[in-house]
């Protein structure tokens, strides 16, 4: 470790008087600073209940970008007028404990390093960091009750000296993409909640329900066979026969037995129709499940909203019976890359979709095949760069696909590219319905399609949903983290498995954090953007750029201008003035 950069690390810290902030006074860039500049402001000291801490670093985001569009009135900051009370972005970021108040003592010391984990919640209200808290866009700044005492307690990650401070403010992105292969999904029918069963008038099938039909509170049949009745009629459920129900009636039966919420759990039994199964489908409740059971494919596609399979979990579980239970469970339904298979990155090209075509190449037992897909050439050429000696590495093959090029379509590359079988899984980082319907096509019958990007609830896209009871085709989505996302990002980055710095595209200090969130909305750089709050005069560059301007930095790069821990020693030892 260099002399700066462990004079750095050093517990005992000398505050300033004064530091660097970008505050942000309202919607658009130009309300971000003072003249286009971070302002200066006296640094204060904590109460007992608090702690000072130092940012180290920053990861910029383009989810920032939203913020940045709607100001105040952005869903987490409540129709806040940030003139008043202004905002500041940043919740991918990593610090240093300065000082501690009384109160702490006993949890925190000088010199202790953090990862925030920003979904926050109290109470059951979100109040993220970088959002309703203001974020990390500043050199110091205090930590208090609005981050320790929360509905998951303290949103606060223990780092070691081991791990950079560019790859520690990464542990809140990289959480995002594992969360996505975590099961978020509800799998079983709710304890107390409400059912509804519909049956198909004329089918015989003799359905057995081996377990959960005992957990509604409340079961409603529709044209159910006689066999389900009596099986229904023998729990403690309240059990309502409704037969007949036509599609202007989905509402009030909603409103009668959920007030409007929708159905804990859904049942269809033999359906046929995809329009029905579509205008049921909105009737599910967040995180609810919708298990159909049948032999028949549908009559075409399901009009699915696709923003709630990534917003509110709903789950589109079945078999092919006759026992209605064996669509639940983990078992059935998987969450993670098919081992040996091939999978899909649609929109591979951005920081994010880079990180998950990362994991795929780095997870153990993981894809035999990745294939990027991505709209602009240099973002395919910069994950070539990047990836090809890892995936040679790894034993697995990268394909790169550009459909605006390309005179095949992408559906004909990746059929070509599996022997006509289609995908075991593909992976949607694209915010696009018509995007989000043409991956569907390119994945097998068994296959998975995860939705990384999400779209507004009411966005609708046709899905072959067939392929859920006939084939266990699997619908996934997630939004936001957990801390224990960020903990295995953590613990997989420190057993080798995952390498989260090899994410960082361009690096800059304090001054040209503005000018990097126009380089996140420009699209400018393929990699992440991190900003060191403390290396005040450090130019927005691409690491690509170090060569010729810091080659001293650039030496300690990995192969295909990866950021290592060596480079940001080399960096500090440059630039930090400490």
């Amino acid at each position: 470790m260099t002399s700066q950069y462990k004079k750095y690390h050093a517990p005992k810290i000398n505050v300033p008087e004064k530091g660097l902030v970008w505050n942000m006074y309202g919607a658009g860039e130009e309300n971000i600073g003072k003249d286009n500049k971070p302002e200066s402001l006296s640094i204060p000291k904590p109460a007992a209940n608090q702690m000072l801490v130092r940012i180290d670093s920053v990861g910029l985001c383009f989810s920032d970008v939203k913020l940045i569009n709607m100001g105040g009135s952005h869903p987490k900051l409540y129709n806040r007028d940030l003139s008043k009370e202004p905002g500041r972005l940043g919740h991918e970021a990593s610090l240093t404990v300065v000082e501690v108040g009384e109160e702490l003592k006993d949890r925190y010391h000088a010199g202790q390093r953090l990862a925030v984990q920003p979904d926050i919640y109290q109470n059951g209200k979100s109040t993220a960091y970088g959002y309703t808290i203001p974020g990390g866009l500043i050199q110091y700044h205090l930590i208090g009750p609005e981050m320790l005492e929360t509905d998951e307690g303290e949103c606060l990650l223990p780092v070691d000296d081991s791990m950079g401070y560019a790859e520690a403010s990464l542990l809140e992105p990289w959480g995002c993409v594992l969360a996505s292969y975590t099961q978020r999904r509800r799998l079983d029918p709710k304890e107390g909640g409400v059912m509804w069963i519909i049956g198909s008038p004329g089918d015989t099938t003799e359905y057995n329900f081996s377990k959960g039909l005992d957990a509604p509170a409340v079961i409603i049949l529709s044209d159910a066979p006689a066999a389900v009745a009596d099986l229904a009629a023998k729990t403690t459920a309240k059990v309502e026969v409704r037969n007949g129900i036509t599609v202007e009636q989905y509402e009030e039966l909603g409103q009668e037995f959920t007030d409007g919420n929708g159905f804990d759990d859904i049942v269809m039994l033999d359906p046929h129709s995809a329009d029905m199964v579509g205008k049921v489908a909105k009737y599910i409740a967040r995180r609810g499940t919708m298990n159909m059971v049948g032999k028949t494919p549908l009559d075409g596609l399901v009009d699915t909203d696709v923003g709630r399979l990534h917003y509110d979990y709903i789950a589109f579980i079945g078999n092919q019976g006759p026992d209605i239970a064996a669509s639940y469970g983990e078992q059935r339904n998987r969450c993670e890359l098919s081992p040996n298979g091939t999978t899909v990155f649609v929109g591979a090209g951005g920081p994010m979709g880079q990180m998950h075509v990362q994991r795929a190449i780095e997870l153990p037992d993981g894809p035999k095949t990745v294939i990027a897909t991505e709209v602009s050439d240099l973002r395919l050429e910069a994950i070539v760069d990047r990836f090809s000696a890892l995936a040679e590495k790894n034993g697995r093959k990268l394909l790169t696909f550009n459909p605006q090029t390309s005179d095949k379509s992408l559906h004909e590359f990746v059929m070509e590219a599996t022997g006509g079988k289609g995908a075991e899984d593909v992976v949607v980082s694209v915010p696009i319905a018509g995007v989000m319907a043409e991956s569907d096509t390119l994945m097998n019958e068994n296959g998975m399609l995860v939705f990384f990007a999400g779209v507004p609830n009411g966005t609708m896209a046709p899905m072959n949903l067939s392929n859920v009871y006939l084939h266990n085709a699997q619908y996934t989505g997630t939004s936001g983290l957990t801390l224990e996302d960020q903990r295995q990002v953590l613990n997989q980055a420190s057993g080798g498995s995952l390498s989260p710095a090899r994410s960082v595209g361009a690096i800059g200090g304090m001054n040209v954090a503005k000018e990097g969130i126009q380089a996140v909305i420009d699209g400018k750089y393929a990699g992440k953007i991190v900003i060191f709050p403390q290396i005040e005069d450090l130019p927005l560059l691409g690491l690509d750029e170090l060569h010729k301007h810091f080659p001293e930095i650039a030496e300690k790069l990995e192969p295909g201008n990866m950021w290592t821990l060596e480079a940001e020693e080399a960096l500090f030892e440059k630039f930090w003035k400490g």
